[in-house]
């Protein structure tokens, strides 16, 4: 296997399954895997298979940070030994159907059709698996290797899929950030004119002292300015652009930058000021960047 940190960015979802066909049996192995926040692994093997399972676990670990993952292994026999009856668990069920009969006093026999379709009677026995352990236990771990191979390389062509969309929402941002600074450096002049006017329409006559109109303006131009806000998330829309090139496991990262950009992004609508024309297009440019930020969530769900 090659090394994981070599390899790109990779989705949570994915379909793979190998085979392999030996002189009496035959296995299939298959893997499904959907997103999810930790690594989430659903064994189902056939009877007698329990051993190999510790195995099999660590080898998908190996392969998978996160992820529901579905692993099936199908066995088949071939020949006379396919239709074997396990006599044992058919006796268990006589005995069962006998103490009935006894305790109800029911009539009439067991039907041996019936019995014959329960659970574990009809199929391969215990102990021919048991035979066939070791050349068993090196081709699941074949199968599995290969099931896995196939997987990774579809997670990572759909991770390709997803890369091209995030890309496309991270231009977007990159677009409406100078856009909200730009109406930022407008809105400090405005603010301060919108200011002294109302200042003047309240105490009418009477003189504005032109030191204290000056103090009050830059007060509430601290309290919107949102130039640190529009920095940070310039960053962060940086150092998400650098893993979505970097290798695999960044999708706990990609979380944990996106709640930042959420968060600097209503800290800036909660800052700017008014209903004027500057304060309605600084609120539709934010409005806009937390609809790019919710697309990239909903992307990201996805990334391992």
């Amino acid at each position: 296997m090659n090394d994981r940190n070599a390899r790109g960015l990779r989705s949570m979802t994915g379909y793979a399954q190998a085979h392999a066909l030996e002189s009496g049996w035959s296995l299939r192995v298959s893997l499904r895997s959907v997103n999810h926040r930790f690594l989430d692994l659903h064994v189902r093997v056939p009877e007698g298979f329990a051993p190999l399972e510790p195995a099999m676990r660590k080898l998908v670990r190996d392969y998978v940070r996160r992820g529901h993952i579905d692993l099936t292994v199908q066995y088949d026999m071939a020949g006379p030994a396919a239709v074997g009856v396990n006599q044992d668990v058919a006796a268990a069920y006589m005995r069962a159907v006998a103490d009935l009969r006894q305790e109800f006093a029911i009539q009439g026999e067991p039907d041996v059709a019936v019995i014959l379709r329960l659970p574990g009677v009809i199929g391969p026995p215990t102990a021919a698996i048991d035979h066939e352990m070791e050349r068993l236990e090196a081709a699941v771990s074949k199968c599995l290797s290969e099931a896995l191979e196939k997987l990774d390389k579809m997670r990572e062509q759909e991770a390709a899929h997803l890369r091209g969309e995030m890309r496309a929402r991270l231009a977007a941002m990159a677009r409406l950030i100078p856009r909200m600074e730009t109406l930022a450096e407008r809105i400090r002049p405005a603010f301060a004119k919108r200011l002294g006017a109302r200042l003047k329409e309240l105490l009418g006559e009477a003189q504005v002292d032109p030191t204290r109109l000056a103090q009050e303006a830059a007060i509430a131009a601290e309290r919107s300015d949102v130039a640190e806000e529009l920095a940070r998330l310039r960053s962060h829309v940086q150092q998400f652009e650098s893993l979505l090139a970097g290798a695999s496991d960044v999708g706990k990262k990609m979380d944990f930058l996106l709640q930042e950009m959420q968060r600097e992004a209503n800290t800036t609508l909660s800052k700017t000021p008014g209903s004027e024309s500057e304060g309605l297009e600084m609120t539709q440019i934010g409005l806009d960047l937390k609809s790019e930020i919710e697309k990239l969530r909903e992307q990201v769900q996805n990334i391992e």
